[in-house]
């Protein structure tokens, strides 16, 4: 008898977790969750347009493999296998050739995208070589771009693409994403429908959060699933995406994009929010609870401390906290 997702979730330990976001703040929350449950399902961001995923992207019309490959590192084991196949997949080559920068990762992913046919079960695939500790999933089916509204000296104009928006140099105001009604991955969509928490975030606010919520089928999914839903904040502003961003301005840039989706719990690190009060009205203007601690590393750069934040959301999931 085949067993559902759902089944084969419950009888793995931990809560049904589900983390969206994308690049180096799914990693650091990847990293954390897998501490706390074995049932984890990271979903995906697809819109990257630089680097080895751009360059693989527009040679093959295939789905950017970067923050997939970032987040199967982050999955894999602290032992010798999964600490020499988290440095294998991230290696990049160096070359003054056509393999220059790419990573090995991204290329494994699109070999066996290309081998089977089928993006889900090469994303399976290559979890199953690296050992991992959770499944990687694509938030759609096909490649996206991300057109951000963006106001500068007075002036709206728009931009095209994740690095031009990651890299304008005026302030983002909303985002859409072409194709606009993108066919969302079906497993993901599955994954937060049977989840018992969705983690929204830390990441890149506009170019790896909040796309999420632009893809139909994906929305409608995080607005009617049963699961409790955390967001947890950036460490910093996103340098030219969310320069100098409020912790709360961040909340309030979520609801502007989903006015309609509750959240439970905000998390946020005690050493960058200034305005306790202003950011407990933007957790409550979303219906959620402020929860305050210390998650950063301690040398004092804009990074979440894995064993810190682990800790925390353990006893969030647990209602200890």
């Amino acid at each position: 008898m085949v067993r559902t997702e759902r089944e084969i979730a419950d009888s793995q330990g931990g809560p049904r977790v589900v983390a969206l976001g994308g690049g180096h703040g799914l990693y650091a929350s990847l990293s954390a969750l897998r501490a706390v449950t074995d049932a984890l399902t990271a979903v995906v961001t697809v819109a990257d347009d630089g680097g080895s995923s751009g360059r693989l992207r527009r040679e093959l019309g295939v789905l950017p493999p970067g923050d997939l490959r970032m987040a199967l590192a982050a999955l894999c084991g602290d032992d010798e296998w999964g600490g020499t196949w988290s440095e294998v997949v991230q290696h990049r080559f160096r070359s003054e050739g056509e393999l220059h920068g790419h990573a090995v990762g991204n290329l494994l992913i699109v070999a066996l995208w290309e081998l089977l046919g089928d993006p889900v079960a090469g994303l399976d695939w290559v979890g199953r070589l690296l050992g991992a500790h959770g499944r990687v999933l694509p938030m759609a089916s096909v490649p996206l771009d991300i057109v951000a509204e963006v106001e500068l000296d007075g002036r709206i104009s728009t931009v095209r693409g994740q690095v031009a928006c990651a890299l304008t140099p005026g302030r983002v105001q909303a985002i859409s994403l072409v194709p606009d009604n993108p066919p969302a991955c079906h497993e993901a969509v599955q994954a937060v429908r049977d989840a018992d928490w969705v983690v929204f975030g830390p990441g890149s606010w506009f170019t790896s959060v909040l796309p999420h919520l632009k893809v139909p089928e994906l929305a409608r999914a995080l607005h009617e699933t049963t699961a409790r839903r955390l967001v947890t904040l950036n460490l910093a502003p996103q340098p030219g995406e969310t320069d100098d961003f409020s912790p709360q301005q961040h909340l309030d840039v979520l609801r502007q994009h989903a006015p309609e989706l509750a959240i439970d719990v905000v998390l946020a690190d005690t050493g960058v929010v200034d305005d306790r009060d202003a950011l407990d009205k933007a957790a409550a203007s979303l219906g959620a609870r402020l929860v305050m601690a210390d998650v950063a590393t301690g040398d004092g750069s804009p990074r979440h401390d894995p064993r810190r934040l682990a800790s925390v959301l353990d006893e969030i999931f647990l209602q200890k906290r």
